[in-house]
């Protein structure tokens, strides 16, 4: 079948599209607490009843990933990926519908994880139940993973299944929401300093001619703490092209003003701060915690040595420092395959050109990348929604999303 006759299957059958999103979406797997066994248990039904092999690897108990697979062994591989897990829903107050309702309404799709990404995810399972369907002759392997724990940080989802050699392949889509003119090539790292600052306690009637306040102290180094900003990257003349796109794309998508700035700056956020006993004595202990996003051309090795910097010019004894979380900022190539088949699907299906741009955040993409393969994420998005109240996403955005994934796919193996 030719992949117009499929894309023409995809709009024969958005109706089954769409129910399979509103399923989805009315299965609360909301991350914290982290209760997967029933979206799990629902996609894998899916997967069997249209022939699809699948099993679910647990590196924990409360952790089901699911790995799917068909096509041709011996060619190449290409990866798909989604998280089941949603964030939860806060104030409940605040929604203007039940956040699990998955009805649709004026052409948009309402419910927490619409973007984020439950239609995109079910966009992957559909067009993977239609190969099925049709018996489609792939020129090599599809190999679908569906992970429980991106939306904390997917220590026992992709970043196992990767690190572990459970999974491997020559390029991975994943279906994270980004709207659809625009694809993410990649993103920022991430640096969470936890800073410590010891002092002596005395009464605080005697301060500060008594005692080593530790708040004082670590108020020092915080103050100095928007110089991680300054840090200059480096990078070569594709990745600037990028970024500047990038940062044309964010000016448009976030109204807050310069706020494009955080794509190829450092951003730092003083996130937590606890110290003291109380208020009448001075502080013996105080501590911090530091949120640090990396751009492109910076490294975790040049925020600690600048950190080591503003440590030095605060002249404050008694610090330790750690961190909570590393990672590198991370891209593929503008121009590898499945960007350009992806974005050759995008304009035959949209009529519009894909902007390839890099996420001031981070996602799963980052595991495959240090892993080798040529990554990239494109879904179905309102991004305002995402990790917001009143989440949704258009209809026609799933649907095509749906079209541009089985064009892809069966470009890209054959």
């Amino acid at each position: 079948m030719e992949k117009k006759q499929l894309r023409e299957l995809v709009e024969s059958k958005k109706d089954q599209l769409l129910e399979l999103c509103q399923q989805l979406i009315r299965i609360p797997s909301v991350n914290p607490p982290g209760e997967m066994e029933a979206v799990t248990a629902f996609i894998c039904d899916y997967l069997k009843a249209h022939g699809i092999a699948c099993e679910i690897l647990r590196p924990t108990p409360q952790t089901p990933n699911i790995v799917a697979r068909m096509g041709r062994l011996g060619g190449r591989r290409l990866l798909l990926n989604g998280h089941s897990d949603v964030v939860p829903v806060g104030n409940l107050e605040k929604w203007d519908f039940d956040p699990f309702c998955g009805e649709i309404r004026d052409g948009k799709i309402l419910g927490r994880g619409t973007s984020d990404m439950k239609c995109g995810l079910a966009g992957l399972l559909f067009v993977m139940g239609l190969l099925a369907e049709e018996k489609a002759d792939l020129g090599g392997e599809l190999l679908l993973t569906v992970v429980p724990d991106e939306e904390v940080s997917g220590a026992w989802g992709t970043k196992w299944l990767v690190e572990s050699g459970a999974v491997t392949g020559d390029a991975c889509l994943i279906a994270e929401p980004t709207g659809y003119f625009n694809c993410e090539i990649g993103q920022k790292g991430s640096c969470w300093i936890q800073l410590s600052v010891s002092g002596t306690p005395a009464h605080g009637s005697l301060s500060p001619f008594v005692g080593d306040n530790a708040i004082v102290k670590l108020m020092r180094i915080l103050n100095r703490i928007e110089q991680i900003r300054e840090i200059v990257p480096r990078y070569d003349d594709e990745v600037a092209r990028v970024m500047e796109e990038s940062r044309a794309m964010a000016k448009r998508l976030l109204t807050a003003p310069g706020a494009q700035h955080v794509l190829n700056h450092c951003s730092v956020n003083i996130g937590k701060i606890s110290g003291g006993t109380k208020v009448n004595m001075v502080p013996d202990s105080a501590y911090a915690e530091v949120d640090v996003r990396i751009p492109l051309g910076v490294t975790s090795e040049m925020v600690e040595e600048k950190l080591l910097l503003i440590i030095k010019e605060a002249g404050v004894d008694g610090v330790e420092y750690s961190f909570g979380w590393k990672s590198e900022p991370n891209c593929t190539d503008q121009k590898a395959e499945i960007v350009e088949a992806v974005a050759q699907n995008v304009q035959e299906v949209w009529g519009e050109p894909l902007n390839r741009t890099y996420q001031w955040a981070s996602s799963d993409a980052r595991f495959f990348r240090y892993a080798g393969i040529p990554t990239l994420q494109y879904g179905p998005a309102n991004l305002e929604g995402v990790h917001a109240y009143n989440e949704t996403v258009d209809v026609q955005d799933v649907i095509n999303a749906a079209k541009v994934y089985i064009g892809a796919i069966t470009d890209y193996l054959g």
